[in-house]
This record gives structure tokens, sequence and C-alpha cells, in this order.
């Protein structure tokens, strides 16, 4: 049994400790903003924090995160309010919307660590691959979210979270044909 924290929470699993920590997070724990891409690591679908890095949870299995931290996106702001977040809705950087939360997690954690980077900088942090080609838009946003966190810049306001699974719950009746 391997025992974690996933988003601040302890987390033990009683699956094979090879399973990639990927399908642990997605089949046992429902936290689907972890995507399945590629499998291979390449185009970084499946990218959390684990420790202050951007992993590709698809490459590491449940055994090697043993007593680490996992941050997903599904964490990394309830209400979207995170300047990565607020950035790339604000620059319009989202198309179909699949690689974003890969995205969004290893630009959280570039600027953690840097949050004036240079076209260099994050160029090399953020290899992710985005099949809508949405790059042009992604450095710029990344930008944008530097200077929401060093305070140069602000967005109007997070977008809304959507619908809650209990207006949800309420609406499907209404759909029904009687």
């Amino acid at each position: 049994m391997t025992r974690f924290t996933v988003n601040d929470r302890p987390v033990q699993y009683r699956m094979d400790p090879d399973t990639p920590l990927l399908w642990a997070l997605r089949d046992a724990s429902n936290l689907t903003g972890v995507k399945y891409g590629c499998g291979t690591g390449d185009c970084g679908a499946c990218t959390v924090d684990i420790d202050g890095e951007a992993v590709r949870s698809c490459q590491v299995s449940i055994a090697q995160t043993e007593g680490r931290f996992v941050t997903t996106i599904e964490a990394l702001s309830p209400d979207r309010g995170h300047p990565v977040q607020q950035a790339f809705a604000a620059d319009n950087v989202s198309q179909c919307g699949y690689c974003i939360p890969g995205m969004v997690m290893a630009a959280s954690v570039l600027l953690r660590r840097n949050n004036d980077p240079s076209d260099e900088e994050i160029d090399a942090a953020i290899i992710n691959i985005c099949r809508c080609g949405i790059y042009p838009r992604l450095r710029g946003a990344i930008q944008r979210a530097g200077r929401i966190m060093r305070g140069e810049e602000q967005v109007a306001a997070a977008p809304p979270p959507g619908i809650t699974p209990e207006e949800a719950a309420r609406a499907v009746p209404a759909l029904r044909k009687p």
C-alpha cells in the first residue's frame, strides 16, 4: 500500500505499486483534470506538481510517489483564481482545452520559481504539446500571470467555475419530456 499526499490530503492506494500515478489519480481519486494524452511522457497532458516539480504523472509510479506531495489542477485554485488560470482565461489561451490542465500546472511551477521568466525560460519549461497550436497566446499568458503575481497587473475576475453537481442533478428532470 502506498501513502502520499494529494491536494493536501493524505491518501493510500491499494493498487499495484507499479501503477502510474496518472491512473491512481484519475481512477481511484476521480481527479480527472489529469489527462491521459500519450502515455510516454511526451505530451504533458498529465502534468502534476510533485514537491514543486512539474512531473508527467504517466511516467511515475505510485511507489515512486511514496511520502511525497502531489498537487493537481483541482487544488491549484478552487475558484480558478490562480494567476495562471486568470491569465489563460483573459488571453483566451484554451481552444479544445485538453492540454490546458497540464500546461497550467507546468506554468504554475515555473512561475513559483521565477515570476518574471524570459521567453527562453518559458520555452524550456513548457514543453507540453498542444494539437490546437496555442503557443503564441501561451507565452503571453504566462508573462501576464507573472505580472499578476508581481502585482503589476490585475485581471477583473476569474471565470465562474460552472455548474455544481447539485445544480446539474436538479436540472436533469427539467430536460425530460413528459
